[in-house]
């Protein structure tokens, strides 16, 4: 890369080339050598990106009100933001989901982004750090620790609320052939065995109702998912954060989010403590495992044609063979089937994950962010799918 493609910044280590053109910084520059592991990047989880502008939205109005600096700096900041929020710059978020440093690179890459968009706002160049600093403005009275697991917080309850939907949109579908086969008469079975009769209906509607009780549980972890942190900086303590700050940020976060969000009673157990994460995954875990049943009986009752049960006929999507003639396989629920069973494997990783803090902090917030953003892109899609 020649120099007239790069800028040169610093930190700590030393100087760096940044492409000229980037948003991000040194710090993102030297996480994006690092950190080639998954090849799942940040910006495909738009969520977390949007709620990361958020969260230093929150910040930097908080700042200004308590006087830690000027009013332009924080204008820039939140027309920054706002436009992040509203889906800009997204693919200047190019780092691996997969890093070490408990979220500090990611930190740093929306810290780094705002900041140069920022300055552009303020009619100054990238990398003009005095007017508009990553660490001194747009990180102002914060840490990775309280800022980060703040931003995974508000991400999974805003892709909490979109999952929701699309699970009502099915349950919707499950009740809508409730109502249309109501008056076809057909076996129940026990064991594969033949028991009693029922309607087609019935056996629809009921499986709606099993995703209800699914939906409502993801309902209730809203208010889980919504407290934070913020103010707690490096360990709980507050270290370099003005008085005021936390209630001013968490009002601030609340108005910005349209989310529940409040502070933890006791911001050093917050800042080390990752249970809420391990419940939302368990809900999604559970979720996986009713919708995987679901789609066991949709191929089980479609079964066949000639020597299978053949109670439904699933849509014809594609052909299923490239030996045998006219066979269609029930491909839609095979792939919810596998989506599921991706899901029910991340809740233990999550479940390691949590477990495997240590003292003040839990370092693989990271792989916890990664399945879990994962989980709820892989069932949004598929439910509307099936």
């Amino acid at each position: 890369m020649s120099d007239v493609e790069t800028r040169q910044e610093h930190d700590l280590l030393g100087m760096k080339a940044v492409p000229r053109d980037a948003y991000y910084g040194v710090q993102t520059a030297r996480a994006l050598d690092n950190f080639d592991i998954s090849g799942i990047e940040l910006r495909l989880y738009p969520d977390l990106i949007a709620a990361l502008a958020m969260v230093k939205q929150a910040a930097a109005r908080a700042n200004f009100a308590c006087g830690q600096f000027s009013r332009e700096i924080m204008e820039a900041i939140d027309k920054a933001c706002t436009e992040i929020i509203g889906g800009a710059l997204h693919d200047q978020f190019r780092l691996d989901v997969f890093q070490g440093g408990a979220g500090t690179s990611t930190n740093m890459n929306a810290n780094e982004v705002i900041a140069n968009r920022g300055l552009e706002l303020m009619g100054r160049q990238k990398g003009d750090y005095k007017h508009c600093d990553p660490h001194d403005h747009v990180n102002c009275s914060q840490s990775t620790n309280d800022a980060y697991p703040t931003a995974l917080h508000v991400g999974m309850a805003l892709g909490n609320r979109r999952l929701v939907a699309a699970m009502l949109e099915l349950i919707d579908a499950f009740n809508a052939k409730g109502r249309e086969f109501s008056e076809i008469l057909k076996m129940g079975r026990t064991q594969l065995q033949d028991a009693v009769p029922m309607t087609l209906g019935q056996e629809f509607k009921a499986f709606g109702e099993t995703l209800k009780g699914e939906v409502r549980a993801l309902q209730g972890m809203e208010q889980v998912l919504s407290e934070t942190n913020m103010g707690a900086t490096a360990i709980g303590t507050g270290l370099n954060a003005p008085a005021g700050y936390a209630a001013r940020c968490t009002e601030h976060l609340a108005e910005i989010t349209g989310l529940p969000v409040h502070l933890a009673p006791d911001l050093i157990e917050a800042t080390q403590d990752t249970q809420a994460f391990v419940l939302y995954s368990s809900c999604m875990k559970s979720l996986a495992i009713k919708l995987s049943k679901v789609c066991n009986d949709l191929r089980l009752l479609a079964s066949g044609p000639r020597c299978g049960l053949r109670e439904i006929n699933l849509p014809p999507k594609q052909p299923g063979s490239s030996i045998m003639p006219g066979k269609v396989n029930p491909v839609i629920p095979e792939v919810v089937n596998q989506v599921c069973f991706r899901v029910i494997g991340s809740d233990l990783t999550v479940s390691m994950a949590a477990e495997g803090g240590q003292l003040q902090l839990n370092v693989f917030e990271p792989v916890i962010a990664g399945c879990i953003f994962e989980a709820q892109t892989m069932f949004i899609n598929p439910a509307r799918t099936l």
